[in-house]
């Protein structure tokens, strides 16, 4: 059942009258997989703080931003590893079935994180939904661009990306009217984090396999059989035969990818947790110098903030097949670099501080479709799904000091709005590996 045809198959008109009805199922499938995760994520940012103040001792409530931070940190610290995992066995038992393990697990992880009891408790539960939801991503941008012919699959890719946003959408729209339902309403936010274990039942009856796995994993067991029958296999048939992170960095084109993807995702990734992931926190204590409600005000601020990046998603998929990947991602690092002291130092007016909460979500979040857009068009279908989520992954190796650094800062210099604009700097080192990375626009997928 081999796909290779979708990537040469372009059709005139309107880009969607190409789409068949199990490619829009695929990608349904994968967007409300990161919907849903994009929920229980955002509903830890907004969250944390309110469950700190009570599951930690009393003469620790002063530092609840580094507690705060070691949480998110720990939390990603679990993501990554879970995610580089999660890619090795898409790449080795389908995009499907790991996706459906992603589900199920994170859902019931989630579900059981509202029954902490201390805050040691707290972060250990964070820790096992960050391995559970880590692998949902890479299996679900795998199958997207695997699917898709090569003149709808950037849009495709940008569309799924959006599910993040619409999730942190739904999570601060529940907040803000669970939000005063009293001291237990976080725990409500993650009891709500079981209902994604609902939608595997039509997943597992209309989303079929991808049909680029299949063939692959197909040639990978004839060529291991081969080798186990002692029969010599090529070159080429060696990277079907070997370990799939090995063959990622046996490789040199493979491996120069790889180390440019990572500075890149480290960049997204450092710049929305330890920067963005603030913006709730950050505009909730300005509205609390004016005499107006925190959770009021943190909580539309997330959705400001998110709507923004919902467009900013979809945008991104749009504008690299119209002008290219590399000069796309360029605007976007670039102008995450300007908007952010803009929004945290020069502008304290609530309704511009809002208005300027959608334009940074638009390309601080919104940046983060270059990755499921771009990855996959650097690593050939054996190993897809290991070189996006490694990727994407291991640059939470780094970024979990990143909630903990900006904690320290926050605490340190009494305020966000300094903090904030240091570690923006980090935009610049995305702009400039971007430089570096090969444009694909137009181009098939690499077999």
């Amino acid at each position: 059942m081999s796909q290779t045809g979708v990537d040469v198959a372009v059709v005139t008109g309107p880009w969607y009258r190409s789409v068949t009805s199990k490619q829009w199922h695929a990608l349904v499938a994968s967007n409300l997989g990161w919907l849903f995760d994009g929920y229980e994520t955002y509903a830890l940012i907004l969250t944390v703080a309110v469950a700190l103040k009570q599951l930690l001792p009393a003469v620790q409530l002063k530092a609840v931003p580094l507690y705060a931070g070691l949480t998110i940190g720990l939390t990603l610290l679990g993501w990554g590893v879970g995610g580089i995992l999660g890619g090795i066995f898409a790449d080795y038992f389908g995009r499907k079935k790991v996706m459906m393990w992603s589900i199920l697990t994170y859902a019931f992880m989630t579900g059981i994180s509202a029954l902490s009891w201390s805050w040691t408790s707290f972060i250990i539960l964070r820790i096992l939904v960050g391995l559970c939801i880590g692998s949902e991503w890479g299996t679900g941008t795998s199958m997207v661009a695997e699917v898709f012919p090569m003149n709808t699959r950037a849009k495709a890719a940008g569309i799924m990306q959006s599910g993040l946003g619409i999730g942190f959408f739904i999570a601060s729209l529940v907040w803000f009217f669970v939000g005063g339902a009293g001291p237990g309403a976080w725990r409500i936010m993650y009891l709500l984090g079981v209902l994604p274990a609902l939608v595997l039942l039509w997943y597992r009856r209309n989303v079929d396999e991808s049909g680029k796995w299949e063939e692959a994993n197909s040639l990978r067991s004839q060529i291991r059989e081969k080798h186990t029958q002692g029969i010599s296999i090529s070159e080429e048939e060696q990277k079907y035969a070997a370990f799939t992170m090995k063959a990622l960095f046996s490789d040199p084109g493979l491996r120069k990818a790889a180390i440019l993807g990572l500075l890149m995702s480290l960049t997204t990734t450092v710049g929305w947790w330890a920067i963005s992931s603030w913006v709730p926190s950050y505009v909730g204590s300005l509205a609390t110098t004016q005499g107006l409600s925190a959770t009021h005000w943190s909580s539309l601020s997330g959705m400001v903030y998110n709507v923004g990046a919902i467009v900013g998603y979809i945008l991104l998929g749009f504008l690299a097949d119209v002008i290219g990947r590399k000069k796309t991602c360029l605007i976007y690092f670039g102008l995450s670099l300007i908007l952010t002291p803009i929004l945290f130092l020069w502008v304290h007016q609530l309704g511009a501080v809002l208005f300027l909460t959608a334009v940074n979500g638009l390309f601080t979040l919104g940046q983060y479709s270059w990755m499921p857009v771009w990855l996959p068009e650097f690593f050939p279908t054996p190993i897809r799904a290991t070189g996006v989520s490694f990727v994407f992954n291991a640059a939470r190796f780094v970024a979990f000091l990143g909630p903990l650094f900006a904690g320290y800062l926050i605490t340190l210099l009494g305020g966000y709005s300094i903090a904030a604009t240091l570690i923006g700097l980090i935009y610049i080192l995305g702009f400039v590996c971007t430089f570096f990375c090969r444009e694909t626009r137009g181009l098939p997928l690499p077999d």
